[in-house]
């Protein structure tokens, strides 16, 4: 097969899930060993995500309750405090995506965080019985080798 061919294959096959209570220590270790931020305990409304191909693990993500100030956010919605405060809970935050180092390879990231964006909400439901409309990340530049975008088809991200 094509190295083309290959890696279509290989970004087909990969599956995005939440991290099993079993998984959780594996899920830690490797984000304390690999991430510049580090680990992040859950706290409050969090689900961890590991993708995967072919069983082995390829990135891990956290999604997590969107913090309670942002400005920048708060202005591109245009709530001010007693709007947002009962709203808040409708938007998560991407607070960790790590793609493993074995995994550094063109479109991985895209495809792994298109996956996770079209599972997310109905996981958040399921897990914390509301919904979500909006999934915000933040990158450091300074920090961050890496950039990908997953604009998923039909969405219409600013």
């Amino acid at each position: 097969m094509e190295p083309t061919n290959l890696a279509s294959k290989v970004l087909s096959e990969i599956q995005v899930r939440p991290v099993e209570r079993g998984e959780e220590t594996r899920y830690q270790e490797q984000m304390v060993r690999h991430h510049y931020l580090g680990g992040l305990p859950k706290i409050g409304e969090t689900v961890w995500y590991v993708a995967t191909w072919r069983e082995e693990w390829v990135a891990q993500l956290s999604i997590s309750a969107a913090a309670l100030k942002c400005g920048v956010r708060d202005r591109w919605i245009g709530w001010d405090f007693r709007s947002q405060y009962g709203r808040l809970k409708l938007i998560a935050n991407n607070s960790r995506f790590l793609i493993l180092p074995d995994w550094h390879r063109p479109n991985i990231g895209s495809r792994v965080l298109s996956l996770t964006e079209r599972r997310v909400v109905t996981d958040w439901q399921t897990r914390f019985g509301h919904p979500l409309l909006l999934l915000e990340t933040f990158v450091d530049p300074g920090a961050s080798m890496v950039a990908c975008i997953a604009q998923p088809t039909g969405s219409s991200w600013d």
